[in-house]
């Protein structure tokens, strides 16, 4: 990597996923808007370079991955130590380290008693995702707005402009609601006149194909699967949708970062840590049961929680036409059994 040696330097370490960096964007923009003259160069994997891009608060991509949510061994990064490093990554030495050894001249990152020569603020468990990394900032006296979540508007055009997303994959099966239910809350928007396009990551080909076919879709109604959707077309067809049903994954955090209305589907993990913002525009489920605690799953289970199970085809199917055809009494808060359903206080 090079880079003009007068240009002072932010490395951020955010070496996750794409609704790991979306999650990101209003640290990612509060450190544009205080380092202006500053170079921000992004550690995160090189497949999400498109996304890091179409933020507009990167200026480029120190491509550093590792498997899971693991901290990355090494970073390849060359010339003069970063003026700034920011852990955006997690909370502990294998990613405070890993910064300390580039020789940053400052470095911000969480208090940890096994690095205790780095000041910082004490880490908080219950705490959202995108108030976490404001939080961190604030305390070294960098102004974040955790609602600062919004990224440009994509200039492709969608292609499938109108469309209802159905997005039944995720990183891990316990987040995954089961096709058979996805493919009926598909049917049941199709049958109602929208048209519905069924996206896949990588590796998701085969589940996308068995929602669309359950749902009676055409077989060009699935988009991705063999590999990723390109960035721009993704983003193109978010922005452009009415509404995307999704679970807790990244695509929940595009429709967030696009202001796409959303229906979004919890299990393991409370809506208050990885949910959108609260408002109109946005459907959390959520049934925890006895147990409301901010992880009372298994984020990485292989097979489906069980809050994620008990929300029905039914009161998704009701939040997605809340969405499409708004009226009196839409998005009102609605307890039961002790569930949660709402689109107006997304943090559970």
């Amino acid at each position: 990597m090079t880079g003009e040696a007068h240009s002072p330097r932010v490395l951020v370490l955010r070496a996750l996923g794409l609704g790991d960096l979306l999650a990101a964007v209003p640290a990612l923009r509060a450190l544009r808007r205080h380092l202006p003259r500053h170079e921000i160069v992004l550690a995160t994997p090189g497949r999400l370079a498109q996304a890091a891009a179409a933020t507009g608060l990167v200026d480029r991509v120190l491509p550093a991955s590792a498997p899971g949510r693991a901290v990355p061994t090494e970073l390849d990064w060359t010339g003069p130590a970063p003026d700034l490093a920011v852990d955006l990554h997690g909370n502990g030495p294998p990613s405070h380290l890993l910064l300390q050894r580039l020789g940053p001249r400052r470095l911000f990152a969480y208090a940890h008693p096994d690095t205790p020569d780095i000041p910082g603020p004490v880490w908080r468990e219950d705490e959202h995702e995108r108030e976490r990394w404001c939080r961190l900032l604030a305390w070294y006296g960098v102004r974040a707005d955790p609602e600062d979540v919004s990224i440009p508007a994509p200039a492709t055009p969608s292609p499938a402009p109108g469309a209802v997303v159905v997005h039944p994959g995720a990183d891990a099966a316990a987040r995954c609601w089961p096709p058979e239910r996805f493919a009926a809350v598909a049917r049941e928007v199709r049958r109602s006149g929208h048209d519905v396009v069924v996206t896949a990551g990588a590796g998701e080909g085969t589940l996308a194909r068995n929602v669309a076919a359950r749902a009676g879709l055409p077989p060009d109604a699935v988009m991705g699967g063999d590999g990723d959707v390109p960035f721009d077309r993704l983003a193109a067809l978010v922005a452009g949708a009415r509404c995307v049903v999704v679970g807790d994954t990244g695509l929940a955090h595009l429709a967030t970062a696009l202001g796409t209305p959303s229906v979004v589907l919890f299990g393991p993990v409370a809506p208050r840590l990885w949910g959108p913002p609260a408002g109109a525009r946005h459907r959390v489920l959520w049934h925890p049961g006895d147990d409301d605690g901010p992880r009372p799953g298994d984020a990485h289970g292989r097979v489906p929680d069980e809050r994620l199970l008990r929300i029905t085809v039914a009161e998704v199917a009701e939040a997605v036409h809340g969405l499409l055809e708004p009226g009196p009494g839409r998005g009102v808060r609605r307890e039961g059994a002790g569930a949660l359903t709402t689109g107006l206080r997304a943090h559970g």
